[in-house]
């Protein structure tokens, strides 16, 4: 009865199924990696604990008030309750890699948790210092360099859980296929994808609010592109309300003037300035750009299924992620072209 209570925020957000994204990932690389299905298991039972870990921690982090169209668990159950939670799955998830039998598979989930600890931190800084990173160092993400600050800044724990799993399913059959080029470049198509449907697509609104990445002040690709595309726009004034969206910055990565309001800073609800700043960043071609470059990273990430000697499951699973394109508008060829790794 105890433990049951101690999940309750567990329980509380699987009421709703979630796309089982990170299960049917898995499954996707064992067409290569040919890893035992009960061992298999195991890492896809470990990976669904730490992500759920990190969606009560996020929400929190994030001050969400929705997940999966539903309030989120800290809402009902309180801040320490669904923080006990979190740390509670996330323990259990690295106790599971222990039933891999494999002397470095605890160590390779460290390393990965840490990265995404440290990701996560530098997230919340910048976006709470209101720190604009640049459109170029959004897009580098995809490099999986050695800059923890700005590979986290995007791929946070999406990229690092993939390559998580991945490498632990290398590590069951001494496999030594180069995945990191198809993970990160991966890891940045969900994040640009995730930061989109965001914005553009109602059943997002529906299950985490309208425009929620707003209301979190996030500096999300769209924003990043009407900012860098138009740094000297001064025209934002609603209500009395002035709402510095483009000249946010000065030059890149310098904090905003405290004495400014800008919407992100807002962090607003208010549904009418939302739906202002969606006309914006519409008419800057933000979402025209933000389109172009996820058809571009669709590309890539087939080449790269071809270039390791192709996947039938996993160019279904990319076929599954064009959900975006749902209701788009015409995808705009002008524009810089997003420069792969």
């Amino acid at each position: 009865m105890l433990f049951q209570k101690l999940l309750r925020p567990l329980t509380h957000i699987l009421q709703v199924p979630g796309k089982q994204i990170r299960a049917k990932f898995a499954h996707t690389f064992n067409y290569w990696l040919k890893v035992p299905e009960y061992k298999r298991v195991v890492v896809k039972d470990m990976a669904q604990m730490f992500h759920y870990s990190f969606l009560l921690m996020d929400d929190i982090q994030d001050n969400s008030i929705l997940r999966r169209g539903i309030p989120a668990a800290h809402t009902i159950y309180g801040v320490a309750s669904t923080i006990s939670a979190a740390n509670y799955l996330l323990l259990r998830g690295l106790k599971r890699a222990q039933n891999l039998n494999h002397p470095e598979a605890m160590k390779v989930c460290i390393e990965k948790l840490l990265e995404v600890c440290c990701g996560q931190g530098m997230y919340i800084y910048r976006r709470d210092n209101y720190i604009c990173p640049s459109f170029e160092e959004y897009k580098e993400m995809a490099k999986r360099n050695k800059d923890m600050n700005m590979k986290h800044l995007v791929l946070k724990e999406t990229g690092e859980m993939f390559m998580c799993e991945v490498a632990l399913m290398q590590l069951l059959r001494e496999n030594k296929m180069d995945f990191t080029r198809l993970v990160g470049i991966l890891g940045l198509y969900f994040q640009i994808r995730d930061d989109y449907c965001n914005l553009c697509q109602e059943q997002y609104s529906k299950e985490k609010g309208y425009c929620d990445d707003l209301t979190e002040g996030k500096f999300c690709f769209p924003i990043i592109h009407a900012i860098m595309s138009h740094p000297n726009d001064r025209q934002l004034e609603i209500t009395g309300k002035i709402l510095w969206l483009c000249d946010i910055i000065q030059h890149l990565n310098i904090s905003l003037d405290c004495n400014r309001t800008d919407i992100l800073r807002q962090r607003t609800r208010d549904v009418e300035l939302k739906k202002y700043c969606i006309t914006l960043l519409e008419k800057f071609g933000s979402f025209s750009y933000k389109r172009n470059t996820l058809e571009q990273l669709d590309a890539a990430l087939r080449a790269e299924v071809a270039k390791l000697g192709g996947s039938p499951l996993l160019e279904a699973f990319l076929d599954e992620l064009l959900t975006w394109k749902g209701g788009e508008k015409t995808i705009s060829q002008s524009g810089e072209d997003l420069v792969l790794p």
